[in-house]
């Protein structure tokens, strides 16, 4: 199964879940789509997300929102930012697709490609 966390008015996200779909239909793989924004991911969820991406924390928090500036997060430690990431679901990087236990930032949406291959 391919998991996407989704933002659907994001063009980025629109596009990588288009990629997505085609390669799920292509590989008769089932497809599980989340929009993370209203199924927000728990603390325990967002810590195993940080290990299947395998990049620190801070790199999958959007650290260009406003929002990111009013919770004061700029020296926030892991603890602090995964807090933040469960409460507003809005700081999340996106896309992020999860497959066979690996997950990738689609950013840019090519770059997928690579993660739904070589899984």
């Amino acid at each position: 199964m391919i998991t996407i966390l989704h933002n659907p008015r994001c063009s980025k996200s629109r596009a990588a879940l288009m990629l997505v779909q085609q390669f799920a239909t292509d590989n008769a793989v089932s497809l599980h789509t989340v929009d993370y924004q209203t199924s927000p991911l728990n603390l325990a969820e967002l810590r195993t997300l940080q290990q299947q991406l395998g990049i620190p924390v801070r790199a999958m928090v959007r650290d260009g929102e406003a929002l990111f500036d009013t919770l004061r997060l700029a020296q926030a430690d892991d603890a602090t930012l995964l807090a933040a990431l469960a409460s507003h679901p809005q700081l999340l990087q996106r896309p992020i697709v999860i497959y066979k236990g690996r997950a990738m930032i689609g950013r840019p949406t090519e770059q997928l490609r690579a993660l739904l291959r070589t899984a």
